[in-house]
């Protein structure tokens, strides 16, 4: 089975969700307290729910002229970007703005320098797009004292979370008065409630389907998983134990002096200055979980040694004597180097390797996440499993899990399987649910991006299976109407000359 041509089919076709799995709770997640964990390989419950993008009003094609181009800087990691792109097309959409070509970060961290080419593919996204906004790949050039040179963009800074109403006021007049504005950092940078569920379609359209990584990726990621699950079912997990993330969540005392230090100096030289306590940030579910406690948890709720895990992280913070004990209980790990057909980069800590890790934890029959922070890896992917299928995630509740293991560590380890298991069992487990805040909408974008196959309300009844019929076919009634105005004005026209004449 070719697993990467299924998930390019799920980039034009809108995915129908598998009806196995558990039913539970109003929204058709999982909502018991004991579980055959065997049945976690399967996808949850639809209730009839499926993924779908696609308009449900009129969705008027980019007008032929545009107020100018709008240039971003998608800057942070593979999925804080993905999340920018499609900010980015939202507002070029009500701007009625000339989208170039987003440029992606290339920050000491990632030391990448492909850009948006060396990841995505061009024209598979300028084709998916192309009835929502006009993209260029680059500013166009123009003539300035008898000289021909290249536009140049205005730069702005533009508000973190800014609505809607930013970009067409302040933002839209500075971009017909320079012709073409520069936003620049682009993360986080509109506003993620939008009271327009079209918008939020839109964005849908861009992160699901018209961001398709290129070929070379998608070949390298399926033989991954061809290779995984020949040897049965496999469960995914993204381990966010690294220095960056500690650094940032203040979670240190576990370290060694030495390993605090560096920690510590990450943390002033990258991040605003603020007193952070360990126990207080652990107790409100601040620090990533580590490498034990990950594999305590699997192992409390039932899965065995044998269990088959792919491990998407960078380098673990502390080496092997924090991923010693998690080994010592789950063996069966592999990563894209271990288990990979061949080296990514010459920089495996660049895009590439993160976007193989992202189409293997998405096509994986489970995905755990150790730490789903916003616009973080884990937060983005549990989006698109959603829309892919419901497939099945086991999210820990590290504030609830807390106290658990504090008192482990103590030593009161009575009832402790007990006790996970009735926290993790607890919530949803892919399945569709009501988004409640602080929940991301490209954590969760139902209902706006999904419909229902017979709906008790008409609202969520599902349009065409195909987006692109949608707007195609409305493009070409626009092309009709506008022909068959032009007819009645030329008979007009005619009507009155002969009028005229006589």
């Amino acid at each position: 089975m070719c697993v990467a041509v299924a998930v390019l089919v799920a980039g034009t076709v809108w995915l129908c969700a598998s009806s196995a799995g558990f039913v539970g709770g109003p929204y058709g997640g999982y909502r018991v307290q004991d579980v055959d964990v065997n049945k976690l390989w399967t996808t949850a419950g639809s209730n009839g729910w499926q993924a779908s993008s696609a308009p449900r009003s009129y969705w008027t094609p980019p007008p032929s002229e545009t107020n100018g181009y709008l240039r971003v800087r998608c800057n942070g990691g593979l999925n804080q970007q993905r999340s920018a792109i499609c900010n980015a097309v939202v507002a070029a959409r009500i701007m009625n703005a000339t989208l170039v070509l987003p440029e992606l970060d290339t920050n000491s961290f990632w030391r990448d320098e492909s850009g948006f080419p060396g990841i995505y593919d061009v024209a598979h996204f300028l084709k998916t797009l192309k009835n929502d906004i006009h993209i260029v790949t680059s500013l166009p050039k123009i003539m300035s004292k008898g000289k021909t040179k290249k536009l140049k963009a205005h730069q702005i800074r533009p508000p973190r979370d800014a609505p809607l109403s930013w970009y067409t006021t302040f933002a839209l007049e500075e971009m017909k008065k320079y012709e073409a504005i520069y936003l620049t950092p682009f993360s986080h940078r509109l506003a993620e409630d939008i009271d327009d569920p079209e918008l939020q379609r839109l964005r849908c359209r861009v992160n699901y389907h018209a961001l398709r990584f290129k070929p070379h990726i998608m070949k390298i990621s399926n033989e991954i998983v061809n290779k995984l699950q020949s040897e049965g079912h496999f469960m995914s997990i993204h381990l966010r134990f690294e220095m960056d993330m500690l650094a940032f969540a203040g979670c240190i005392d576990i370290f060694t002096p030495e390993e605090q230090e560096i920690l510590i100096k990450y943390r002033e030289q990258n991040f605003a200055e603020k007193k952070l306590v360990y126990r207080e940030r652990r107790l409100i579910g601040k620090c990533p979980l580590t490498p034990e406690e990950v594999g305590l948890i699997l192992r409390a709720i039932g899965f065995t040694n044998s269990t088959r895990i792919y491990l998407a992280s960078g380098e673990i913070f502390g080496g092997d004597r924090f991923m010693s004990p998690f080994r010592a209980m789950f063996p069966c790990l592999d990563n894209h180097s271990s288990v990979g057909p061949e080296k990514l980069e010459e920089n495996d800590r660049g895009l590439a390797g993160s976007a193989v890790d992202y189409m293997v934890c998405l096509m994986s029959d489970i995905f755990m996440p150790t730490y789903d922070g916003p616009s973080n890896f884990a937060n983005n992917l549990m989006g698109h499993r959603l829309y892919y299928g419901f497939r099945t995630t086991v999210t820990p509740n590290r504030k609830a899990l807390a106290p658990i293991f504090m008192d482990r560590e103590e030593g009161h380890v009575t009832g402790f399987d007990d006790r996970v298991r009735q926290v993790m069992f607890n919530a949803h487990f892919g399945g569709p649910h009501k988004r409640i805040h602080p929940e991301s909408f490209y954590t969760n974008s139902w209902p706006e991006c999904f419909c229902h196959m017979n709906p008790k309300n008409p609202a969520d009844k599902c349009p065409s299976d195909d987006a692109h019929e949608v707007l195609d076919g409305q493009l070409q009634n626009e092309e009709i109407e506008d022909a068959d105005l032009n007819t009645t004005k030329n008979i007009e026209s005619t009507t009155q000359t002969e009028e005229t004449m006589i």
